[in-house]
Parts: C-alpha cells; structure tokens; sequence
C-alpha cells in the first residue's frame, strides 16, 4: 500500500476560541498524524480580529495588517505546539522536513517564510484560509483539509482571494473537530 501523500491541516481560528472544539480537533489531527504526513497550519483567530479592530480605530495600512494578522497566526501556532502531542513548532520548509523526520506533527508558524516569498496581496482578502492553500502548493501536498467550526461547501466558507491561490489539482475539503478522521479524507 502506497504512503499517503503529504495533507496540510489549516484549523480555523475560530475553533481556538472554544477550549472543547480546540481539544477535539487537536485529539483528532493527533490520531490522523499517527497514519499520514500532516502540516498543521493555524488561522488567526482572536488575534487576528484585534487586528481588525485595531486597524479600524487607528487607521494602519493594509500592509502593515496583513502582516500584524500573519504575526496573528504564530501566536495561534504557539498555542497550538503548546497542546497537540507529537507536536513541533516550525517557520519554513527546511523546519517541516526535520520535524517529520523527527516524527513530529509541524505546526508552521508561518511569518518569517511569508515574508521572505511576499507572493500574496496585502488585503482581508486574504486570510489564513489562502495562506493554507499557498503553502500546500509550495509543499507540494495532495489535500488541504479545512478544520472550521462548521461544515458546508468550500466555496462559501473561504476568503474571497482563496479560488485564485488554490492551486489546480489540489483537493480541498472542510471538515470539523468531529469528522476530521472521516474516511473520504484519506
């Protein structure tokens, strides 16, 4: 049987905000770890909306929120690394190889290798939803599995940027804390 191909995880910021969704879904990306390669990449979250927020009150550039709400991502990929078993923080390629030879699960911090490739627009936009379909492409990966908090099509539940990130040929599906380890995922 041939070993599956490589699977980013990108686990929406909102299941970080509910401390029993963010412990389903790291229980589940653990078991799903255990039987093919995984990349974990986080959304935002809350930090991301105080960035929002922030941007609104005081009126900074798109530029500089595109990068406050990625910096946003690492804070989640901290918690994330923090919580999940056979977990290990990495920043780019080369730290994702390493950590699965390690037999790690990666969880990408993702600011450092965004800002040294700058390859997306600087808008909301773009949120951790294209950010995850970047990476899976750069990573050569075969799915993407969007973890929300709720399921439905992909289409109406990604940024408005994601269709024109998405790499053609890479199958995508949304999938929640509790049908992660569903058997079409595989």
């Amino acid at each position: 049987m041939a070993e599956p191909g490589l699977t980013v995880v990108k686990v929406g910021g909102a299941i970080c905000r509910d401390p029993a969704a963010l412990r389903l879904a790291l229980e589940a990306i653990g078991r799903l770890g255990r039987h093919q390669p995984l990349v974990v990449v986080p959304g935002g979250g809350a930090f991301a909306d105080q960035v929002r927020l922030a941007q609104r009150a005081l009126g900074f550039s798109d530029d500089a929120a595109h990068w406050m709400a990625i910096l946003a991502m690492d804070q989640v990929a901290q918690l994330i690394a923090d919580r999940l078993a056979r977990a290990g923080l990495v920043h780019d390629p080369a730290e994702i190889a390493a950590a699965q030879r390690a037999g790690l699960i990666p969880v990408l911090a993702p600011h450092a290798w965004m800002r040294r490739v700058d390859a997306l627009p600087h808008s909301w936009d773009v949120t951790s939803d294209s950010i995850a379909a970047f990476i899976a492409e750069a990573l050569g990966a075969k799915v993407l599995i969007l973890l929300k908090r709720v399921d439905g099509p992909v289409e109406a539940l990604v940024d408005r940027a994601f269709s024109t990130i998405r790499p053609a040929g890479l199958a995508v599906r949304v999938a929640t804390p509790a049908t992660l380890e569903l058997p079409a995922i595989g």
